[in-house]
Order: C-alpha cells, then sequence, then structure tokens
C-alpha cells in the first residue's frame, strides 16, 4: 500500500493512512488532501479516494474493539489507537425478534449506537475528523449541530486537550445542551436554525485558519467515519451483507457512507458482493429528500423544519441528491412520517426490544414500519435498522404523553386493583 504524503504549512508530513486524494462527487475532479470540501473544479462536494492495499478479515478481527480496527479503510493516521481519543465503535447488533414479530417480518437487526461515549453515532465521524484535523495541524474542534454532534465535538476535544467552539440553535433540546456544555467548551447559542447556524459555522470555518469545523472544512474525513457502522454491520453478521437497512436521513451523509462502507467492503473481497437496498427515513416536518424521491425529483428542494425530531431537522441536505442516487441505484425508497409516529416508534422499540431510542431512532423505526405495511420493504428479507442516539437526549418528546399506569395507596391491594388481580 503506498499512502499519500501530504504536507501541512509548517512543512510537517501528513499521515492519513491509506488516503491519498480528494475527488469531486461530480466530475471526477482530483486534488492533494487538504482541509477543504468543495472542488474548485466543479464545485461539488468532495471525498476521499484511497489505495487500500491488501486487507485482510483476520487483521481486522485482531485490531482494538472500537472503530480502529477499521483504521486501514479510514483516512486517519497508521498509530491513531495510540493518542487520546473517545474511542468509538463496536456497539451492538441486535437481533430484535420481538419487534420483527410485531411488524410482521422475518427478520430484524437493530443496529444500537446508543453506547457510543456520547451516547450517538457522532462519536464515529468526530473521531475521523479529529484524527485528520490534528495531522494539518489544527488546534480547535468546531462544529454547527443539531445537538448530537455538540455532545460528540465536546466530549472528543476535552479528551484531546483541544479547545471546543459548538454553535448550536437556541431551540435546541435541554438535555442536549446540557449534555454539550458539560465540557466546558465555547457553547455558543445562535437565533435561528439549524441552516442558520450552518450558514454561520461557514463564515467562521473562512476567517479561523487554525478551526477545524467538523462538518465544513474537515467534513471529506468526518463523513467517512460512517462507514464504520457498515463495517461493524457487515462484521457481526458474520462478514455479509445485510439484504435492507434503514438510515434516518439529516444531512445525507451517513447515508451515502454506509452504501460506501458495504461497496468497499465487496471491492476488498472482505465480504461476497451480494445485493441490498437502501432505504432513508425522515420526519415529515422535514421531509425535503422525502419529497423529491416521491416527486421523482433530481434536485431537493430546502424546507423550514418543523418536527420534534430536531437531529434530523436540516432542510437544505448538503448530500441530499446523493441520496436519492444511492436509494434509486440500490432499488431501496425514502419515506417520512409524523410526529406522533416519531412517537410510537420510540416507544414501539422500548417495549419489544428494551432499547430507548431518541427521536432519530423513532423516525428509522417508524418509517420501516411505514415502508412494510406500503410493501416497499420485503418482510422476508433480513433488514438492519440504525438507532444512532440515546431517548435520554430528547426526553421532551414523551413529555406529558407518558407516565405512571396509575398513582396508589402504599399497599399490595391497591396495586392489584390496578393490574386487576
Amino acid at each position: 500500500m503506498t499512502a499519500a504524503v501530504e504536507t501541512t504549512t509548517t512543512g510537517r508530513a501528513v499521515d492519513l493512512g491509506p488516503a491519498v486524494e480528494l475527488v469531486s462527487k461530480e466530475e471526477g475532479h482530483r486534488q492533494p488532501l487538504a482541509p477543504e470540501f468543495v472542488s474548485a473544479e466543479d464545485f461539488s462536494p468532495l471525498e476521499v479516494a484511497y489505495d487500500f492495499g491488501r486487507v485482510r478479515r483476520e487483521d481486522i478481527e485482531a485490531g482494538p474493539r472500537n472503530i480502529w480496527r477499521y483504521k486501514k479503510l479510514l483516512p486517519v493516521p497508521s498509530n491513531v489507537e495510540e493518542i487520546p481519543n473517545t474511542e468509538p465503535g463496536c456497539t451492538r447488533l441486535v437481533r430484535a425478534d420481538q419487534l420483527a414479530k410485531a411488524l410482521g417480518v422475518r427478520r430484524i437487526w437493530v443496529k444500537d449506537d446508543t453506547g457510543n461515549p456520547t451516547h450517538s453515532f457522532k462519536d464515529r465521524v468526530v473521531a475521523v475528523a479529529l484524527a485528520a484535523a490534528r495531522e494539518f495541524g489544527f488546534d480547535t474542534l468546531a462544529c454547527p449541530s443539531t445537538g448530537n454532534l455538540a455532545n460528540a465535538v465536546a466530549a472528543a476535544a476535552a479528551r484531546a486537550g483541544w479547545r471546543s467552539v459548538v454553535l448550536i440553535p437556541s431551540s435546541l433540546e435541554r438535555a442536549k445542551i446540557l449534555t454539550t456544555a458539560v465540557y466546558d467548551g465555547a457553547l455558543i447559542a445562535v437565533d435561528g436554525n439549524y441552516d442558520d447556524v450552518n450558514r454561520l459555522a461557514t463564515q467562521l470555518a473562512a476567517e479561523h485558519e487554525n478551526w477545524a469545523f467538523v462538518n465544513v472544512n474537515v467534513r471529506p474525513y468526518y463523513s467517512e467515519g460512517s462507514k464504520t457502522l457498515a463495517f461493524e454491520v457487515a462484521e457481526q453478521l458474520g462478514w455479509r451483507l445485510p439484504e435492507q437497512i434503514v438510515v434516518p436521513i439529516a444531512s445525507g451523509a451517513q447515508l451515502t457512507k454506509v452504501d460506501k462502507g458495504f461497496r468497499e467492503l465487496g471491492e476488498l473481497g472482505l465480504v461476497e458482493p451480494t445485493p441490498y437496498r437502501v432505504f432513508g427515513a425522515q420526519a415529515t416536518g422535514c421531509s425535503p429528500v422525502s419529497a423529491a424521491f416521491r416527486d421523482g425529483h433530481d434536485v431537493v428542494q430546502p424546507v423550514r423544519p418543523d418536527t420534534i425530531a430536531r437531529s434530523l431537522a436540516i432542510g437544505n441536505p448538503a448530500d441530499g441528491p446523493y441520496v436519492l442516487d444511492t436509494v434509486r441505484r440500490t432499488g431501496g425508497a425514502i419515506e417520512d412520517v409524523t410526529d406522533e409516529e416519531v412517537v410510537e416508534g420510540i416507544r414501539l422499540l422500548a417495549r419489544t426490544e428494551g432499547i430507548f431510542t431518541e427521536t432519530a431512532g423513532g423516525v428509522t423505526v417508524a418509517t420501516a414500519k411505514k415502508l412494510i405495511e406500503a410493501g416497499k420493504l420485503d418482510p422476508d428479507a433480513e433488514t438492519v435498522l440504525l438507532i444512532t442516539g440515546d431517548g435520554l437526549k430528547t426526553l421532551d418528546a414523551l413529555e406529558n404523553r407518558i407516565g405512571p399506569k396509575a398513582t396508589v395507596a402504599p399497599n399490595a391491594a391497591a396495586v392489584r386493583e390496578v393490574l386487576g388481580e
């Protein structure tokens, strides 16, 4: 394997493992590895290209119990596991037989990413972004966020001994504000929605050369972290691909990178490249990609978000068009669900499998249910649902909707009466 050797402005060599260059998504223009996210040639997003060389299952299986077992497939330094980081990944894949029965399907697996350090999949992408940012000579980790990313950036920066600057909409859920502020970085609330915050972040990234905005100037590296979900699912299934997978859509990067991860595993001979279908899930109050898919459009029209699923409330998703391409190429579909369906999705997963998901997971479960009922998801095909965050982050979504079955006097008779015994 021959990795590209780039240098920072100080002349220090950059080690990003198998990553060799950046390539534009639209026309394939290539350029050296750098903290850039848009091609100057065709103005399309940049993504990482690799020279993987030989990668073997046994080498991966001998690696650490976190995402760095896949370091030969990621744009990270060869010694990444030796540098202080939050060590995300290797979360459980749960065979959800009771959920499958409730939905009327043969087999469902739940990829439960609530077990990550800050209880969402964002720990994966931030860990990769931080590793790349360190190589490029940044010293501050920053982001615009709808919540989960804020948690992950603040925690990762604290662990690394870096400064953090986190921008959030002022309307963010209280739990996500507290679970970011506790790391004592610079948490700044902005009057506006996520798209307003994201525009502000882009301005600040241009003004502060030492700030690594994980989902702006180092976005090509950051988004590659989502591939580890695909890698883990395949490894946990015994080195094979699922037949169907349902993925929540915010920016859309996660869905496209899960697909990229599956394809890379097949190309490297780590799994048999069997067919799979990718399905996307959105909340109706912020469903521009679902609307474009339903209407047969290639362009995603921005919307103003209005949903309890705030972690998915990105009205102008950067990777929306590429989500459409992925879903159509694999023969999947995209659906959206109401806030009421989101809450029921949360409750359904909790009562059938004992997994408490945030609203984004409620979107995934409810969308899977809707797709099954519409005949779009094959009930006989093995299906994976991505559950990307912990329900403790979005308790307000359940406020006044659930609670004790009854309040009784402290005696057994009163309890028996409530239970109908």
